[in-house]
């Protein structure tokens, strides 16, 4: 009987920065190996794999592009490769596969078919965010995103707030980058003025902010987040 590939887990950067100062050099390794991956965009991931690994051959390479287009129907057929013996790479945009990612579904098959997964070590940025916010590392929750109707984003910021505070957790959660400014703006008037926001933005990037304050303070000091990728984490004492 023939034996299955791996799902490689890999990494990606969050921004433009030295390959070596972020990733480890387990992922050249692994990338130089494998030539079929599941990708969220094929040309951003010939562009990344061309940055680590210079010595692949493009046109070798076999990708498979999961995001909002792809047929869900079609996305088991792409582990294919696996169940004939070859390894595989899955693969973000940014950050680490399968969290707040499409990538998920496909690890999810993965285990349902007896594939071995392997994650490799690599930048989160929800996880940075948490280790640099001095908030509850122990108890924590990541919502994604939030919803974009006022009146529900409103509901749903008082709610994880007051679940903070009752349940002393820490509230993660994202905005798409061209409406940072204005969740920053909602938080600011939602908000109890003691309640804290981490607010991390562009993580291991040279523009790196990272700081955890009261809303009362981001009410007089408020920064430009605009088109910024950035993790916001509420935690009210």
């Amino acid at each position: 009987m023939q034996s299955k590939g791996i799902l490689y887990l890999i990494p990606v950067l969050l921004g433009d920065t030295e390959v070596n100062q972020v990733l480890p050099l387990e992922i050249e390794k692994t990338l130089v190996g494998l030539q079929s991956l599941i990708v969220e965009n094929s040309k951003a991931a010939r562009k990344y794999i061309k940055s680590i690994s210079p010595t692949t051959k493009q046109s070798d390479l076999k990708l498979f592009e999961l995001n909002k287009h792809t047929d869900q129907k079609e996305i088991k057929s792409f582990l294919d490769p696996l169940l004939n013996g070859e390894n595989m790479g899955l693969m973000s945009d940014a950050g680490c596969p399968g969290v707040a990612d499409p990538g998920a579904v496909v690890v999810k098959y993965a285990h349902e078919l007896g594939i071995e997964v392997r994650p490799l070590v690599g930048p989160s940025s929800i996880l940075l965010s948490l280790m640099g916010s001095g908030m509850n590392g122990q108890s924590f929750v990541f919502h994604g995103y939030l919803p974009i109707d006022k009146n529900e984003k409103k509901q749903k910021l008082k709610a994880i707030e007051r679940v903070s505070f009752e349940q002393k957790q820490s509230q993660i959660f994202i905005e798409t980058p061209y409406r940072n400014n204005q969740m920053l703006a909602d938080m600011i008037q939602i908000l109890h003025p003691n309640t804290k926001l981490c607010i991390a933005c562009d993580l291991t990037l040279p523009t790196q902010f990272l700081q955890t304050q009261r809303i009362s303070y981001w009410k007089k000091n408020t920064p430009d987040l605009h088109k910024k990728p950035c993790v916001f984490i509420i935690y009210k004492e």
